[in-house]
């Protein structure tokens, strides 16, 4: 057994019978229809009981991609998810694959399950690649647990041969290991100097560093810096920003006392009067001489840079 931690939950790589395993539920490789004929949902119906095609069925068809759950029958685990990773023709491919591993997770999250187990998805009767599956299947481990709220704590690959179980062991926690590395820092965040008649609009901060600091945050995942940017803006001061361009990017790695940031500094104009919101205390307009004493990060540093940029 290999195993992992990341984002607050396990991930594990386990040699065996997926229908042995006592968790929240296991993940059937269903076709579409969700009839239960042979390989790994025939074991199941086997084992399990006639009931859970029967239940299946009745939710069936479903869209290639898609899953639902059923109960387990006499299985250990409490449910079955059936993922539909092809049609009746029994062909798949990365898209249905990759469609059928997000949408297994998703409805554990939806049932608040803390453990899950996942064959390798469509290389039983469909034929698809082990090493392809493996990374396909930890790219969406990884999404679900970086994105959202995920709910589940354990998540199990579970491979009945040898073969197989050396190919997930390499191709899926090796691809998890190496990508959370790569994601503990450093972090990607905006910060927008918002000019108002040649005053910047500051906000004060209410969470450690404390202190006064230019509207920003960090960027959320599939967010661009230029959408973070206006987002964090209207969160921290309520104002809408205008004349977006960048200015300058920050990546001293001790600038943040917290971890590595890199920021991409923002300039931009806005009119009305700001408004304390989301994690600022308090937002006031400063000119270049009257900055407060007090300011976060290297704050400081970047609003000289500015002031001297328009001097030029």
């Amino acid at each position: 057994m290999q195993e992992l931690k990341i984002y607050g939950a396990t991930v594990k790589v386990i040699q065996g019978d997926i229908t042995d395993l006592a968790v929240d539920a296991i993940v059937n490789a269903a076709n579409n229809k969700l009839v239960m004929g042979g390989g790994l949902a025939g074991v199941i119906r086997q084992k399990g009981g006639q009931q859970i095609e029967e239940e299946a069925i009745s939710k069936g068809p479903i869209e290639i991609g898609a899953a639902v759950a059923t109960g387990a029958g006499s299985l250990k685990a409490k449910y079955i998810i059936h993922a539909a990773t092809m049609g009746m023709d029994f062909k798949t491919d990365e898209v249905k694959i990759r469609e059928s591993c997000k949408n297994s997770l998703l409805v554990a999250n939806e049932l608040k399950l803390n453990s899950i187990a996942l064959p390798a998805l469509g290389c039983g009767v469909g034929h698809f690649p082990l090493v392809g599956a493996a990374k396909i299947m930890a790219q969406e481990t990884l999404r679900y647990l970086r994105e959202g709220k995920p709910v589940l704590k354990e998540i199990i690959y579970c491979l009945y041969d040898q073969k197989a179980f050396d190919i997930f062991e390499q191709n899926a926690i090796g691809y998890l290991d190496y990508f959370e590395n790569q994601f503990q820092s450093p972090f990607a965040t905006v910060d927008t100097i918002i000019d108002i008649n040649g005053a910047v609009v500051l906000i004060k901060r209410s969470n450690p560093p404390y202190g006064w600091a230019i509207p920003g945050g960090f960027v959320d995942y599939g967010e661009s810096l230029e959408d973070a940017a206006r987002r964090e803006a209207m969160e921290e001061t309520s104002l809408q920003v205008d004349n977006l361009k960048q200015f300058h990017t920050y990546s001293y790695a001790k600038r943040d006392p917290r971890f590595h940031t890199i920021s991409t500094v923002f300039t931009a104009t806005a009119t009305g009067t700001p408004k304390a919101d989301s994690d600022a205390a308090d937002v006031k307009i400063f000119q270049e001489n009257e900055l407060p004493e007090q300011m976060a990060f290297d704050h400081r540093q970047i609003l000289d840079d500015y002031f001297k940029s328009k001097k030029r």
